[in-house]
């Protein structure tokens, strides 16, 4: 029986690829985690920044917290079971008035995943619209599973290796427009994208990159994982990383730096170039 998800809520996902809107919280508690952001941006700016946008959930309490919702969870035990863990986290913020966009591509390309049947949640902390530059999905594009890919890395796309799928039909795209508390999940093989954010404010999405299975393993790096519910993997060569029990806590800061070197390694693997984040 599932907990959160309707029954065709599930089929939509498994159809299309993707749900979205998905309640979390309210506006008010989304907004305390935007100023719990904004705080950590200020007071610690060596430990999250641009550059720094990877797993900032080993480092900060109140990201570990959001990724371990219990709405979050439960939509994903819906979606793949009782058992699975957390790979990585990105912070993806686009400044007001800023160019930055994210080209169409699909998540699992080059995350190097022995089986592409995970998923991610993205968590709005503060509007995502067609102004703020909200993420577009082509339904149905996974079913095509991985299609090519060419590196631009170009200057204003935030993506590790500025890669983009070439020949989108863009009248296909469904925009998905989020409220401050509010969440879409998709499937790794999606096609998806966002363009600039045009507006006075900042656009603030906390993506969870991605929740898997425990038969999902990595073939390029180092196999790394958060427990979240169910069994745990007992694979001999898997890490398991550990919660932060407080902000900047040694421990989990240590497995931040590992992780976000391997997560690094694992996708700029094979690249003609390195970016910074």
């Amino acid at each position: 029986m599932p907990k959160i998800l309707s029954k065709e809520k599930i089929e939509q996902y498994h159809e299309t690829g993707f749900i979205s809107p998905i309640d979390v919280m309210s506006e008010e508690e989304a907004g305390n985690y935007k100023k719990k952001l904004e705080a950590a941006e200020r007071d610690h700016p060596e430990h999250i920044h641009a550059e720094n946008r990877n797993n900032a959930h080993l480092s900060f309490k109140f990201l570990d917290d959001l990724a371990f919702h219990p709405i979050i969870l439960d939509v994903v035990e819906d979606l793949l079971g009782p058992s699975f863990s957390l790979w990585a986290s990105v912070l993806f913020i686009k400044e007001a008035k800023s160019k930055g966009f994210v080209s169409w591509h699909q998540d699992a390309t080059y995350m190097g995943m022995s089986k592409n049947t995970f998923l991610s949640p993205w968590i709005a902390l503060s509007p995502s619209n067609l102004d703020t530059g909200c993420m577009s999905m082509i339904p149905g594009s996974h079913k095509q599973h991985i299609v090519d890919h060419e590196d631009t890395f170009g200057a204003d796309n935030i993506l590790t290796r500025g890669q983009r799928v070439n020949d989108v039909d863009e009248s296909k795209a469904e925009h998905l427009i989020l409220k401050p508390g509010q969440m879409s999940v998709h499937h790794c093989e999606v096609i998806h994208g966002s363009q600039p954010n045009l507006s006075d404010t900042r656009r603030i999405g906390f993506a969870l990159q991605s929740y898997m299975q425990n038969d999902v393993i990595q073939q390029i790096g180092q196999n790394q994982w958060m427990h979240c519910r169910g069994e745990r993997r007992n694979t001999p060569d898997h890490r398991e990383l550990r919660r932060p029990k407080f902000d900047l806590d040694p421990d989990a800061m240590a497995d931040r730096e590992a992780a976000s070197a391997n997560y690094a390694d694992i996708l700029y693997n094979g690249a003609a170039q390195k970016r910074a984040y």
